[in-house]
């Protein structure tokens, strides 16, 4: 179901006007627009780094680690889906990657935005793109699954967001995050990447159950790299902050960015058999609307 966000009526997702006010999202370059004031610019991100994530994500370790771990944990705990809404769908990395996993789906993608839906478009020119804001998003009980996927950390209102997602579910349907974590790691790269914190555990978890779901799974990934990052972050801080480069630690050189691929496909390993680590640069939370 549509959730108009003028009178708050409910009606079906085929209709494009609310039957009870008539409101209607624009049109902003081809896509709906839900949240236009905030389609160029407002915060939480810098639109001009899709342009450079969309020719560093396909080769990247970093990114082609987290697909390999969340087309997993949709298989695993969502297998037979057959709607899904990426929040925060950026360059439609992500969902590029659920599309061939999953080729029979009917997959959504979200971006508040517009610089970065068209980049997703022509990734996938057959998903249903729309700009929106996820603090107020306008659909209810109409997803079999959502997920948000480093956007979280962005959010200042986070719990929102996760009460908006719990709403927008089906019921008992599935929600997936991953989200930076521990508070000691925060550094340079954060403040560029315009992020409001790194999560605890303990912090997460709280606020997923206070939106109302149940954890299913959780665990931290990135953790053999720990050592790594922490180093990058150390250095981080010699760097004039005007010479900071916040994509540095995405364009290594070609043999390391094949040897961390390689240690992080053993953690995928090591998570596939149960393993649940409680340290590592990121976490996975899989949760379901109860």
């Amino acid at each position: 179901m549509k959730r108009c966000l003028s009178c708050n009526a409910c009606y079906a997702s085929s209709i494009c006007n609310c039957p009870v006010c008539d409101f209607a999202p624009v049109r902003l370059d081809g896509f709906e627009s839900y949240a236009p004031d905030y389609a160029h610019g407002g915060g939480g991100f810098k639109s001009s780094y899709f342009s450079r994530l969309a020719h560093l994500e396909e080769a990247n370790f970093w990114f082609r680690s987290r697909n390999k771990l969340l087309m997993w944990a949709i298989e695993k705990y969502g297998k037979n889906f057959k709607s899904l809404l990426e929040i925060g769908c950026g360059t439609g990395y992500v969902l590029s990657g659920i599309s061939k996993k999953f080729p029979h789906s009917t997959l959504y993608g979200s971006e508040i935005f517009i610089a970065g839906l068209g980049f997703a478009s022509e990734r996938l020119p057959a998903t249903k793109f729309m700009q929106m804001d996820a603090r107020n998003i306008p659909f209810e009980n109409e997803f079999d699954v959502i997920g948000a996927f480093d956007v979280l950390e962005h959010i200042k209102e986070d719990q929102d967001v996760l009460a908006q997602m719990y709403t927008a579910l089906k019921p008992n349907g599935l929600m997936l995050l991953t989200v930076p974590q521990h508070a000691w790691l925060w550094s340079y790269a954060d403040e560029h990447a315009m992020h409001e914190r790194r999560y605890a555990a303990a912090d997460i978890f709280q606020k997923i159950e206070a939106a109302g779901f149940r954890v299913i799974k959780s665990t931290s990934f990135i953790t053999s790299l720990l050592p790594a990052m922490m180093i990058s972050r150390f250095l981080q801080k010699k760097v004039p902050d005007k010479q900071f480069d916040s994509t540095a630690e995405l364009t290594i050189p070609s043999w390391l960015n094949a040897f961390f691929f390689r240690i992080l496909s053993v953690e995928l390993v090591l998570i596939k058999m149960g393993f649940n680590f409680p340290i590592g640069g990121s976490r996975l939370v899989v949760a379901r609307k109860i």
